[in-house]
């Protein structure tokens, strides 16, 4: 596997979730440039990002997600997006 910066954050998001890092990979640059305040686009990320992991998004958390996404109410860098979940 090739070299990449920030590798530990994906390995660890990889173990944390038995999600491979390269589709990890595709999902990050599939994302680049969507559009983070239209709803359908979020929802879609979420139901495709739970699909990977093989979890299940209740109604009420995606909505949650979706109100934090669309209003700017999460933090976009991997640091912050950390702390954010872990006192969720």
């Amino acid at each position: 596997m090739r070299e990449r910066r920030g590798d530990s954050v994906f390995d660890h998001i990889s173990k944390k979730t038995n999600v491979k890092q390269d589709d990890l990979f595709q999902l990050v640059q599939s994302l680049q440039g969507a559009d983070f305040k239209d709803e359908k686009t979020v929802r879609n990320v979420i139901r495709e990002v739970a699909r990977m992991a093989g979890k299940r998004v209740p109604k009420e958390k995606e909505d949650e997600l979706v109100q934090a996404i669309t209003n700017q109410n999460i933090p976009m860098d991997f640091a912050s997006l950390n702390k954010w979940f872990q006192s969720k």
